[in-house]
């Protein structure tokens, strides 16, 4: 435990910032997961729709600062590959 007076504050702060970046990270995950059984199941329309909300959290992630860009567009780019595998 920290006795210096900013180093409390730092603590406090790096708590808050470790909930932020743990739930955005889960976001994200859960969005990847949820288009992944979609294309698992082979449910088009549903993979669709779980492909646009997955982009939209891995570019929200990476404004905000979660996310470096290239591994955002890494990350779309193989998702987008998956589902212009199973669509054609």
């Amino acid at each position: 435990m920290p006795n210096i007076k900013s180093a409390k504050k730092r603590l406090g702060i790096s708590s808050r910032q470790n909930l932020r970046n743990t739930a955005a990270k889960s976001a994200i995950k859960t969005s990847v997961k949820r288009f992944e059984n979609a294309l698992a199941n082979g449910e088009n329309e549903q993979a669709q729709t779980a492909y646009k909300s997955t982009v939209k959290t891995l570019d929200k992630a990476v404004s905000k600062g979660f996310l470096h860009k290239n591994t955002a567009a890494r990350k779309k780019s193989r998702l987008s590959k998956n589902l212009k595998d199973m669509m054609s």
